[in-house]
């Protein structure tokens, strides 16, 4: 099952995450590092692969339609392991 959202939206998502995410996800994921790139709206495709990510133009960088949620779920699994770990920092 798909997901739809603004392509600022996954952007923001990527540029949330922390250093070394985009390795950690194609590590965990058995993927090539430029194909989680590329789900992220990167075109490397010599090196990495398509990954299902359909753009429509419009605001906010447009809607991006998303086949795949296999690599958004391990994004956002990665952001909620950071809040958690930062939240307990703060303490």
């Amino acid at each position: 099952m798909g997901k739809t959202i603004t392509f600022n939206e996954l952007r923001k998502i990527k540029d949330s995450l922390p250093d070394g995410s985009i390795h950690r996800i194609a590590d965990e994921l058995g993927l090539d590092v430029e194909t989680v790139r590329n789900y992220f709206g990167g075109s490397n495709f010599n090196e990495g692969q398509s990954t299902g990510l359909h753009i429509e133009p419009g605001p906010e960088g447009g809607v991006v339609l998303l086949d795949d949620l296999t690599i958004l779920d391990k994004a956002l699994d990665i952001l909620a392991e950071s809040n958690k770990t930062e939240e307990s920092v703060n303490v």
